[in-house]
C-alpha cells in the first residue's frame, strides 16, 4: 500500500510519514513522494536520496525511533557557516557597488573585467547561499503549496536575472549587492529563526530523552550493560540509585521511591516495592531495584504517550487551518502585489533597477513564515505543557474546544470515586466501640473474596488492628457469612440475615442504618455469640481530588454534572457531597450519550469525562471527550484528551491551558497579519516620495524579526502555571 512522505521545503533531511511541522525550522511539511509499507518493508517509490534511517516509523511511536534522532538540529550550524562564507563574498561586492561609493565618497581601485569578477562573486553567492531557497521553492511548487521558499526564490532569481542581463548588455546598474546582502541576511535570519523555533517546540524530542541509552541486565549471576534496543520481555534489569528505568516492568527485588513526574505529572515520589509496576523513563530514588521487563518498544507506556503526542502534532485546530489558508492567500497576494508594484514603477518612469528592487522587497517582506508559524508553535508548546501537567492532547481541535466548555459531565464510578468499596462509617452497639466492630468483622472476612469483605479487612489493617485466626468459615449466599474466631461464633451479613438467625436489632439502631442506606451506602451487620456488635457502612469512596476539581471548575464559572448507573439515593448523596449541580441516576450504558444530547439541547458546550467501554459513545457525542488514562483503550480512542493520571483535578488545567493557548494564537495571528498589512505598502514604496525606501536586505531583516517575535511570544506561554486557578 502506497503512502505519502512529507518533507521540509528547507531541510530535505527531515522526512516524515504524516504532515506537521519541521523540527528544525517550524515550516509546514509538504508532500514529497509515495512510499510502500507492507510487512514492515519500506521502499521509497521514486528513490530515496537519504539513508533509510531518515524515514521514521509510520506512527513515530518508538522512543528510539529514527524519527527522533539525537543528530537532528546539526543543520542549524550549517546555516551559520553558509552565512559567514556569503558575508565574506559580499564584502568585495559591496565595496565595488554604487551605494558604497555614494556613502563613503570613495571608489576602490578599478581593473579590467571588474564587472565579471563581481558577476562571479554574485553567482557564487546565488548558487551557494541561495541554492537552499531555490530547492525549497522547488519542493513547495512540486507539492502544489507555494509559500515562503517560493517567494524568496522568486525574489533572489529576479535580482540575479536582472543583474546578469545588465552585465551582458554593458549596463552599470546591477543588483548584485542587494542580492548578496539579501541572501546573507536571509541565511542569518533563518539561523536565528531555527534557534527560536527549536526552543519553542520539541515535545517528542523531550520524551525521547527520558529513556537511558543502556540498561544493566542480570545474566548468569552478573550484570551486563546492553543497549535499550537489545532488551527483551522477561529480562531482569538492575536499576541503581538515581538511574532511569529503561523499560516498563514489575519490581521483583528491592524497595525505593521513583520520580514519575515527567511522565504522569505527579510531583511526589511514588513508593515502589515487590510487585509494583514501574514505567520506563521514571527516575529511581535512593534504593536499588531489580525489575522484570514486561513491555518493550512500542508496547511501553512512554511509546503510547509519544504516539498520542505525534498524532496531536500532526492534527490541526480550526485556527491553524485558518492560518494555513491565510498563508497561502498571502503568497498569492505577494506575487500579485510584487508584479503590480514592478509594473507601476516602470510606468512611473522610476527605472528598471528601482522597480526590480521594489519587486524583490515586496516578495521578501510578505513571506508568510511568521503567519505559518503563529498557530503551530503555540500548539506545539501547549502539547508539551499538557504532557508535563498530566494530560495528553490527542487532537488539537479538542484542546481548542475546551475553552468554550460550560459544563463538565462526569461518569461517577472510577472518575469521581475510586471505583472500589471502602468503609464509610462504623456504628457500634452497647459497650462496643468502632474497633470492636471492625475487628470482629475483619476477622471473619479474612476468608472471603467478596469486595465488601475485602474492604473491611483493608480498613482493619489500615488502622493497625491485630486479627486472630478464623475457622469453620461458611458463606451464606446473598446474605452473609459465619465462622469461629477465638472460640466465639461470629456472624456478618445484611438485615435479612440477622432476622433469619434471630439477632435482635433495636428499632433505634435500624433508623441509623436505614438513613445510611437511603444515601446509597451498603450496610453490613456484625454479631457475635448471638448478640449484635454493630454495623459497618460501606460505599464507593469519593476521592478527595474530586472535591478539589469541582471547586476549581466552579471558580472558572463552569457547571458540573454527574452520570451513574447507581440508584437516585446514591447519586444524590455523591452530588451533595461534591457540590455537583446536576446528576443523572440509573442510566443504562447505552443511554449515556442521550444525556449528553439533553445537555447540548439546553445550549451547553459539554465535556464528558469517562473511563469505560460504555462511556465511548458519550465521549464521542460530547463537544469534548476526556478519557481517564487508567481506562480502557476504547474510551481513550473515543476521546480528544487523555488524563495520564486518574485525577479529575487535571480537568480545570485542560480548560485553563485551552484559554491560554487560544489567547496566544490570536496574539500571534494579529502580529503576523498586522505586520504584513503595514510592511507590504512600505516595501512597495508608497513613502518613496518622502525618501523612505525599504531595501530588500532591510525587508529580509524585518521578515526574520517578525518570525522571531512570534516564536518568542509563543515561548511566553510556558511561563503560565496551570495549577493557579
Amino acid at each position: 500500500m502506497k503512502e505519502t512522505l512529507y518533507t521540509c521545503p528547507m531541510h530535505s533531511n527531515i522526512v516524515r510519514t504524516e504532515p506537521g511541522m519541521c523540527p528544525e525550522c517550524g515550516m509546514s511539511l509538504v508532500p514529497a513522494r509515495a512510499w510502500k509499507d507492507a510487512d514492515d518493508t519500506r521502499t521509497v517509490a521514486e528513490g530515496n536520496p537519504h539513508s533509510p534511517d531518515s524515514i521514521p516509523h509510520k506512527h513515530a511511536s518508538s522512543p528510539h525511533s529514527s524519527a527522533f534522532t539525537k543528530h537532528e538540529g546539526h543543520h542549524t550550524a550549517e546555516f551559520l557557516k553558509k552565512f559567514w562564507i556569503v558575508l565574506a563574498l559580499t564584502i568585495p561586492i559591496l565595496v565595488y557597488s554604487e551605494i558604497f561609493a555614494r556613502a563613503f565618497t570613495w571608489t576602490p581601485p578599478q581593473f579590467i573585467g571588474v564587472q565579471y569578477a563581481i558577476l562571479a562573486l554574485g553567482s557564487t553567492v546565488f548558487f551557494y547561499g541561495g541554492l537552499v531557497f531555490l530547492l525549497g521553492a522547488y519542493r513547495e511548487l512540486r507539492a502544489g503549496l507555494p509559500g515562503m521558499m517560493t517567494l524568496i526564490a522568486l525574489a533572489i532569481t529576479a535580482a540575479y536575472s536582472f543583474s546578469i542581463f545588465s552585465v551582458l548588455t554593458g549596463s552599470e546598474h546591477t543588483l548584485f549587492w542587494e542580492l548578496s546582502t539579501l541572501i546573507a541576511v536571509m541565511l542569518l535570519g533563518h539561523w536565528i529563526e531555527m534557534k527560536a523555533v527549536q526552543g519553542a517546540q520539541g515535545a517528542l524530542k523531550e520524551l525521547a530523552k527520558l529513556l537511558p541509552d543502556t540498561a544493566e541486565v542480570l545474566r548468569d549471576g552478573s550484570t551486563e550493560t546492553v543497549s535499550i534496543s537489545e532488551l527483551r520481555v522477561g529480562d531482569r534489569v538492575l536499576v541503581r540509585p538515581g538511574a532511569k528505568v529503561p523499560a516498563d516492568g514489575v519490581v521483583v527485588e528491592g524497595r525505593s521511591e521513583l520520580d514519575e513526574s515527567i511522565i504522569t505529572g505527579e510531583s511526589k515520589l511514588i513508593s515502589k516495592e515487590i510487585d509494583s509496576e514501574v514505567i520506563a523513563g521514571s527516575i529511581n530514588g535512593d534504593g536499588s531495584l531489580t525489575i522484570e521487563v514486561k513491555k518493550i518498544g512500542e508496547g511501553t507506556f512512554l511509546a503510547g504517550v509519544m504516539r498520542l503526542v505525534a498524532d496531536a502534532q500532526a492534527s490541526k485546530s480550526r485556527l491553524q487551518i485558518l492560518s494555513d489558508r491565510a498563508a497561502l492567500y498571502l503568497t498569492v497576494i505577494a506575487v500579485v502585489a510584487g508584479t503590480a508594484t514592478f509594473i507601476a514603477w516602470i510606468f512611473a518612469n522610476a527605472g528598471v533597477v528601482f522597480a526590480t528592487e521594489r519587486l524583490v522587497a515586496v516578495l521578501v517582506i510578505t513571506c508568510p513564515h511568521a503567519l505559518g508559524l503563529a498557530v503551530p508553535l503555540v500548539a506545539s508548546i501547549s502539547t508539551t505543557m499538557a504532557a508535563r501537567n498530566g494530560f495528553l492532547v490527542r487532537q488539537r481541535i479538542a484542546l481548542e474546544s475546551a475553552r468554550a466548555i460550560d459544563i463538565v459531565l462526569f461518569d461517577k464510578t472510577g472518575t469521581l470515586t475510586q471505583g472500589a468499596f471502602g468503609v464509610h462509617a462504623i456504628i457500634p452497639t452497647g459497650s462496643f466501640n468502632d474497633i470492636d466492630v471492625l475487628k470482629k468483622g475483619a476477622e471473619l472476612d479474612q476468608g472471603s473474596e467478596h469486595p465488601l469483605a475485602k474492604a473491611i479487612v483493608v480498613e482493619a489493617r489500615r488502622r493497625g488492628v491485630v486479627l486472630e485466626s478464623m475457622n469453620n468459615f461458611e458463606r451464606v449466599a446473598g446474605k452473609g457469612a459465619r465462622g469461629d474466631v477465638g472460640g466465639e461464633t461470629v456472624l456478618i451479613g445484611n438485615e435479612s440475615f440477622m432476622n433469619e438467625v434471630a439477632i435482635v436489632v433495636a428499632e433505634e439502631f435500624l433508623l441509623k442504618t436505614r438513613a445510611l442506606e437511603s444515601e446509597g451506602k451498603t450496610v453490613i451487620f456484625v454479631a457475635s455469640q448471638g448478640h449484635l456488635v454493630g454495623a459497618i457502612a460501606l460505599a464507593d469512596i469519593i476521592r478527595q481530588e474530586s472535591r478539589e476539581a469541582i471547586q476549581s471548575l466552579r471558580k472558572l464559572g463552569i457547571r458540573t454534572a454527574m452520570i451513574t448507573g447507581d440508584s437516585p439515593d446514591t447519586a444524590k448523596w455523591v452530588a451533595r457531597e461534591l457540590g455537583i449541580d446536576e446528576y443523572f441516576a440509573r442510566v443504562l450504558p447505552g443511554e449515556k450519550s442521550e444525556k449528553v444530547k439533553i445537555l447540548q439541547a439546553q445550549g451547553h458546550k459539554v465535556a464528558m469525562v469517562g473511563d469505560g467501554v460504555n462511556d465511548a459513545p458519550a465521549l464521542t457525542q460530547a463537544d469534548l471527550g476526556i478519557a481517564i488514562g487508567a481506562g480502557t483503550n476504547v474510551a481513550i480512542e473515543s476521546a480528544g484528551i487523555i488524563l495520564v493520571r486518574n485525577d479529575p483535578r487535571d480537568i480545570p488545567k485542560i480548560i485553563r491551558l485551552s484559554q491560554l493557548t487560544y489567547t496566544k494564537m490570536i496574539q500571534n495571528l494579529f502580529w503576523a497579519t498586522g505586520y504584513n498589512l503595514i510592511a507590504l505598502p512600505l516595501a512597495a514604496g508608497v513613502l518613496a516620495y518622502k525618501g523612505v525606501i525599504l531595501q530588500p536586505a532591510v525587508a529580509a531583516v524585518f521578515m526574520s524579526a517578525s518570525t522571531v517575535i512570534v516564536a518568542i511570544n509563543a515561548l511566553l506561554l510556558r511561563r503560565n502555571n496551570l495549577s493557579t486557578i
